[in-house]
């Protein structure tokens, strides 16, 4: 049986344009996407605190759940988040936004960690 990948558009058109970018970075991140969504990477709060520094930029190519405590600011940016987990990273000084917005804000991949 042939592979057929996401059903969902927005994730498709996100694949897509992971696919055109030069960083493999991107790449891993895509492959990550184009899995089913039953095996879609899903990361939670405390893993982001435990295994991030202070101002990183924490890349996930899935959801982000609310499980756990956030105690430093960070960036993430991931394919969805739980209302929980937006929130308690907003409230421990960092953001949170979609993998399109990543593509135009990150610049320097010095600090960027993909987290599945």
């Amino acid at each position: 049986m042939r592979r057929t990948g996401p059903t969902n558009a927005l994730a498709r058109k996100l694949i897509r344009i992971l696919r055109k970018q030069n960083k493999r970075i991107w790449k891993r991140v895509a492959e990550e996407l184009e899995r089913p969504a039953r095996q879609r990477v899903a990361v939670n709060v405390k893993k982001i605190d435990k295994y991030s520094k202070p101002n990183d930029i924490i890349v996930v190519p899935g959801k982000v759940l609310g499980v756990g405590t956030l105690s430093h600011p960070v960036t993430v940016y991931a394919f969805a988040f739980s209302k929980s987990a937006k929130e308690k990273i907003e409230k421990a000084g960092g953001r949170a936004g979609s993998l399109f917005k990543a593509l135009d804000e990150i610049k320097n991949y010095k600090n960027v960690r993909m987290m599945k």
